[in-house]
């Protein structure tokens, strides 16, 4: 489990992306459901789906430049359209005017960017009359659902080399034993033994997945990871306007870190395969930012050092003052048990003149205007691994 799990502590920021055929509506990966469209009516949405301007090379490029580590696609949502080339649904990506199997093309371009590579794939389908009877009303039915489910997870696992992430969801309202979840995870071990997966199939999986929020009083106490979206929607949505600021999602990004997490920044591309103009703007600031301060997150975990300033980030004899919010001349650092030995800004390197009284450590000297405008970070040099004052 460790060894499994040993890349995604060290990574800390991923791009999650939901795309499929509900981009072509802008209105969103729950329209199908949300406003009642029948099956037939829904499925024809295929034949519109052209993918002009999908870019998987582009893609992967813009994760790396902002920071990030690994990607997971929608391999299929909620409405059933497959972004791969099964055999058990004609209701796929290569049986569109697109004719291309995405789900291939973005493995490829994950890999020839050095990004680890994620598949999300919804255990439930609107499609099947049978998932709204549920295995008790429809065993039959049910057994041919789970055959469809399961049958295509196994082509996912043994189609397109390495899978690094498995990220179910879509279990409600049933069972693990209903879905024969742990068959399903054992098979999925087989095909894939370095995988981790995540825990919405009814067992524990690997990791938890906290969604849309940052869980303050009580963070997981194994390997976990937010998944959050740029404005408030998963799925491309047209009138959605309320995007996060990048010092918005910094601060989420640094905070997730200082406990222990990850954090799965989602975009959602247009119906054509391009990012929106918005998200493409928030990833190259938070691009710009980790590529001075990328060593206060990757790999790094939290410290027992607080600071009114912010959050404080370390990783072995290093710890990291994440300075939110710039208060001028002076920053303290309270319950520290070490001896710090140096200190200076990531932002440019300089000094920081710093004196030491007991578990207090004062930050003097500094500019009146903060040296980076989302999160001025100060690196310490501790005498050993962060421990707190007693």
């Amino acid at each position: 489990m460790e060894n499994r799990l040993k890349w995604f502590s060290e990574a800390r920021f991923g791009m999650f992306i939901h795309w499929g055929i509900y981009a072509l509506l802008g209105r969103g990966e729950w329209v199908m459901y949300l406003e009642r469209i029948p099956k037939d009516e829904y499925a024809q949405l295929a034949h519109k789906f052209r993918a002009e301007q999908f870019d998987p090379v582009e893609w992967a490029a813009m994760a790396r430049d902002a920071g990030m580590r690994y990607m997971v696609l929608t391999s299929r949502h909620h409405d059933g359209f497959s972004l791969f080339d099964t055999k058990f649904s004609e209701f796929k990506s290569t049986k569109t005017p697109a004719n291309i199997d995405i789900i291939a093309e973005y493995v490829e371009a994950c890999r020839s960017a050095g990004l680890k590579v994620g598949l999300y794939y919804s255990l439930l389908d609107w499609r099947w009359d049978a998932y709204w009877k549920g295995p008790v009303n429809d065993p039959k039915g049910w057994g041919s659902f789970l055959e469809y489910v399961h049958g295509q997870l196994e082509e996912l696992c043994s189609s397109y080399g390495r899978i690094d992430v498995l990220w179910f969801d879509g279990n409600w309202p049933y069972t693990a034993q209903d879905w024969r979840a742990q068959e399903l995870l054992d098979k999925i071990r087989r095909l894939q033994p370095q995988i981790i997966v995540n825990n919405r199939t009814g067992l524990p999986g690997d990791f938890e997945t906290p969604e849309q929020h940052v869980p303050w009083w009580s963070p997981p106490r194994r390997a976990w990871e937010t998944c959050m979206t740029m404005n408030d929607s998963w799925g491309y949505f047209e009138g959605d306007r309320n995007w996060k600021s990048p010092r918005q999602i910094i601060n989420t990004l640094v905070t997730i870190v200082s406990m222990g997490g990850n954090l799965l920044l989602n975009v959602g591309p247009r119906g054509d395969g391009s990012f929106p103009p918005e998200a493409v703007e928030i990833l190259s600031h938070i691009g710009e930012w980790m590529r001075v301060n990328g060593e206060s997150i990757y790999g790094a975990s939290g410290a027992p050092f607080t600071s009114s300033v912010g959050p404080v980030t370390a990783k072995g004899r290093t710890a990291y003052i994440h300075a939110l919010r710039w208060p001028g001349s002076r920053i303290t650092v309270a319950r520290v048990g070490n001896s710090v030995l140096s200190a200076h800004l990531l932002a440019d390197g300089r000094k920081v003149k710093f004196r030491q009284e007991g578990d207090r450590v004062f930050l003097e000297g500094l500019p009146p205007a903060p040296p980076d405008p989302y999160d001025a970070v100060i690196k310490f040099e501790l005498d050993s691994e962060p421990k707190a004052f007693s």
